[in-house]
């Protein structure tokens, strides 16, 4: 249903921490130009979990009107409490997004029948496509590939971004669910191989400060031309790596101040990225070819 580079989108803040609109249009418009093939809104990186509700809700919808369909808006709606995560996922789909990403639930340590039956409530409770999430390294909770697979039988999931890293853990959903979902990569670094082995895309942090080469990468790869979607990724290798010298998504956030497309600003308990990791970050950017001011 969608497929190519998507970006996770930052949610820009000025220095107060307030959410920056007029940048946040700035954000859509670059992205719009330089092919990004969906935009996900609100979600990790979009510092979903420091904005409240009416924040939340009133981001989505911004970038629904900007965006004014030329590509896909999916909707950051995973929460803890199966409630609130229907509540989210509900004005996510009353906003107009196209799809919601459903990040597990944090902290409670549910079974696999919990997972179960909390995606299937949601699923049941709104009608609109919806992607679950799976990164365990940040939820200490892992969507274990026989729960897709049940999962994969209700007819609005469509799809799981799966984050673990492993290249083996997508084979396995893949075989699992015989096509009944798409699987996208949920790590940067692995998302070439991923693509080049049956995945439909990457929802990327890469793509914030790359996207027209992670876009040109994506559209290799899922055409089946390895050599040149490895060298492409190549060039994106960096910052694959350095957008997480700490946590997401404080580098990125710096990499896009430095590009002049956002303010500094981020939210506690988040804090500006060390100084000690500029000249990794801005090297990174370098080796990709990016501009900085």
């Amino acid at each position: 249903m969608f497929k190519g580079s998507m970006v996770a989108l930052v949610t820009p803040m000025d220095a107060a921490g307030d959410v920056d609109y007029e940048c946040l249009t700035k954000l859509v418009d670059f992205h719009l130009q330089n092919q990004t093939d969906a935009i996900i809104a609100v979600g990790t990186t979009g510092e979903a979990a420091t904005l409240n509700y009416d924040e939340h809700h009133h981001v989505i919808q911004y970038v629904v009107q900007e965006v004014a369909g030329r590509i896909p808006v999916i909707a950051g709606t995973g929460a803890t409490a199966t409630s609130t995560a229907i509540k989210l996922t509900q004005a996510a789909m009353d906003a107009g997004a196209d799809a919601c990403l459903l990040m597990a639930p944090g902290y409670v340590k549910p079974t696999q029948e919990g997972l179960f039956q909390h995606y299937k409530a949601i699923a049941e409770a709104v009608a609109i496509p919806q992607i679950l999430y799976n990164v365990p390294g940040r939820t200490v909770c892992d969507i274990l590939p026989e729960t897709v697979a049940r999962l994969a039988d209700l007819p609005n999931i469509i799809g799981i971004k799966e984050a673990t890293g492993k290249l083996e853990r997508t084979i396995e959903i893949l075989s699992l669910c015989d096509g009944k979902i798409d699987v996208y990569s949920g790590d940067d670094a692995v998302a070439c191989a991923i693509m080049l082995a049956g995945g439909k895309g990457v929802i990327s942090v890469t793509a914030n400060v790359a996207p027209k080469l992670m876009h040109e990468m994506s559209m290799a790869a899922l055409a089946g031309d390895k050599a040149q979607a490895e060298a492409i990724d190549a060039k994106l290798a960096g910052l694959h790596r350095k957008l997480f010298v700490e946590a997401n998504p404080i580098p990125v956030k710096w990499a896009l101040a430095k590009m002049g497309l956002i303010p500094n600003g981020i939210r506690l308990p988040l804090t500006p990225l060390s100084e000690k990791y500029y000249p990794e970050v801005l090297a990174a950017m370098q080796q990709a070819g990016i501009q900085v001011d």
